[in-house]
């Protein structure tokens, strides 16, 4: 019966043991599982476009097309909407300064036969001869204006096209990147939105 008692006894302690072994390890897991259920799941897009190939040479290439004929280097600029506005710019200064050219040989061929002694002019009646004096100088001074303006429109087609050129290849690349995440904590089952923003200098 002692023996049997002893048995019974030991067995209980064995018993015991395990199941205080069998609740730490449990326990153990329990806190395993929480710490990581409090570690927030992150989920990343990233929009990180691709870097494009840079041509070096493309906005002298575009300036030197602009210089050759107007409007050609936005052509290749695929700006062709510009090329309206180009011909019409130069095009209108193209044409005072024929105008005023056209009026100032008139007024000064009007002024040479009159000092010639000839009296049959087309400005007779209407100008005297200081009047055809002033208005070769008007008409010299808008004849050169003209010009001016016209050289000015030519040269800003030009640096047009070639600072156009240097825009299309400014792109976002793998220097700048733009990353919306969103984290879930399965804690709370609890959520956030956030945006991550990474500029890089080389």
């Amino acid at each position: 019966m002692r023996v049997l008692n002893k048995t019974v006894i030991a067995c209980l302690l064995c018993l015991t043991f395990s199941f205080s072994a069998l609740a730490q390890s449990k326990k153990e897991s329990d806190t395993s599982n929480a710490k990581n259920m409090d570690a927030p799941v992150t989920v990343t897009l990233d929009s990180t476009q691709v870097r494009k190939p840079l041509d070096p040479l493309a906005p002298s290439r575009a300036a030197f097309y602009s210089a050759i004929l107007p409007g050609l280097g936005q052509a290749y600029n695929k700006k062709y909407w510009k090329i309206p506005i180009v011909y019409a710019a130069i095009g209108t200064g193209i044409y005072f300064y024929i105008d005023n050219n056209t009026e100032y040989k008139k007024v000064r061929n009007a002024y040479r036969r009159r000092l010639a002694g000839f009296s049959d002019d087309q400005f007779q009646g209407r100008l005297t001869d200081d009047g055809l004096r002033q208005a070769q100088t008007t008409l010299r001074r808008n004849k050169e204006l003209s010009l001016l303006v016209t050289v000015g429109l030519y040269a800003l087609n030009i640096i047009d096209a070639n600072v156009d050129a240097h825009l299309l290849q400014y792109n976002i690349d793998d220097n700048l990147s733009f990353k919306p995440h969103y984290k879930l904590d399965e804690f709370d089952n609890s959520g956030s939105l956030g945006l991550t923003f990474n500029l890089k200098l080389d």
